[in-house]
């Protein structure tokens, strides 16, 4: 007697996904493995050149691979079956923000006359160019996701906080423009407090600029010749701007959850 199975509506479906799935985990892994590799071998290269020591590619490699494990966890939001072109190129960011971590903490000579400087000034404005890429990428080849957007806002934040470091530690400003790169951070924290904050913002321009203004005004900080007393002006319109968003959002978050039925 043969043994009739029935399948319930959407079982092959659901079974289809799952395949799906687990090609594109397998390929995005793939990536992400070959990125990595690539990577120490290029902070090995960078050791002379950026004055490092040894342990800078501990952390740099680490710094990595906690970024490509959050993208590996986020990748059930992410609906198409290619990694795409545009998370490729916000992995080559991570690439190098990471390496620009290690050098703001591990380089023997971090100085305004170091000869590290201008190379790692040199990064940051590669990461800042490839930061429209990314984006624009997506739109074109229609590959936008939740994924590749918080993909690439975490690498924003990551490179804000690093930047603010370089600019506190090259006596450029005061210790308070940390805040400037600890913000987004300390916005996820409000979060676990206030659950309102984790309602999803509409799409905005003005928040786009000020975070690409974030990056160039603390970038142009860095440069040698920009005496300290213009780098702190600078950073502290940056540290206005940023408070002025932020504020937007945490206002407009909290008034609509005050707004919704039941709240």
């Amino acid at each position: 007697m043969k043994q009739i199975i029935i399948e319930a509506p959407g079982a092959g479906s659901r079974l289809l996904n799952q395949v799906l799935f687990k090609r594109l985990k397998a390929r995005t892994l793939a990536i992400l493995a070959i990125a990595f590799g690539l990577s120490i071998g290029i902070y090995c290269a960078a050791l002379p050149y950026l004055g490092l020591a040894h342990e800078a590619i501990i952390v740099a490699g680490g710094l990595l691979l906690i970024i490509f494990s959050l993208v590996l966890r986020g990748l059930p939001n992410h609906p198409h079956q290619r990694f795409g072109a545009a998370n490729v190129v916000t992995t080559i960011r991570a690439v190098i923000v990471c390496l620009v971590a290690a050098t703001m903490l591990f380089a023997r000579d971090l100085s305004l006359a170091s000869s590290a400087l201008w190379p790692i000034i040199g990064l940051i404005i590669l990461a800042l160019l490839l930061d429209g890429i990314d984006g624009y990428l997506a739109r074109t080849l229609n590959l936008a996701s939740e994924l590749g957007a918080r993909f690439d806002m975490e690498v924003d934040a990551f490179l804000l906080l690093v930047l603010s470091i370089g600019v506190f530690l090259l006596d450029k400003a005061g210790l308070w423009v940390l805040a400037i790169g600890m913000m987004r951070y300390c916005f996820v924290i409000a979060q676990f407090f206030v659950p309102s904050l984790k309602g999803e913002l509409l799409p905005s321009f003005r928040r786009k600029l000020i975070c690409v203004i974030q990056g160039a005004i603390l970038c142009l900080c860095l440069v040698p010749f920009i005496p300290p007393v213009w780098s702190g002006s600078l950073a502290f319109v940056a540290l206005a701007l940023l408070s002025y968003s932020f504020s937007v959002d945490t206002i407009f978050l909290l008034l609509r959850a005050k707004g919704e039925p039941g709240q």
